[in-house]
């Protein structure tokens, strides 16, 4: 896989009666998961702003959420490139933590309600 960071430019353009983004073969040497005729999908994540995802890939059966996973894969990366960074949080903190959740319990079988936003 490639560095998830990189940056590759292309067009939308017209193929047949369809129209198409087009990358730089770069994008493709780099990941070769996008190869010619592979089955992807596209997300809309934000104005401006899409998800394309090769079909078949396996899926972290954990974290089948591709926007998670890209965002704890960027925070896998950011801390393996500088962990001087890291630091642990102040034990107030952790404290205040405890008090706000005193008498709260959930299972892995709980489900967020929809009007819940973070």
């Amino acid at each position: 896989m490639a560095d998830d960071t990189a940056l590759f430019s292309g067009s939308v353009t017209t193929t047949g009666r369809s129209e198409a983004l087009r990358l730089e073969k770069s994008f493709f040497r780099a990941n070769p998961e996008f190869r010619q005729r592979a089955k992807v999908t596209a997300r809309m994540v934000g104005p401006g702003h899409v998800l394309v995802t090769v079909e078949g890939q396996p899926v972290d059966a954990l974290e089948p959420d591709p926007l998670v996973s890209a965002f704890l894969a960027f925070l896998e990366r950011d801390m393996l490139s500088d962990p001087s960074r890291l630091a642990p949080a102040p034990a107030g903190r952790a404290e205040a933590l405890r008090t706000l959740l005193e008498g709260v319990t959930v299972t892995d079988e709980d489900l967020i309600p929809d009007d819940v936003t973070f």
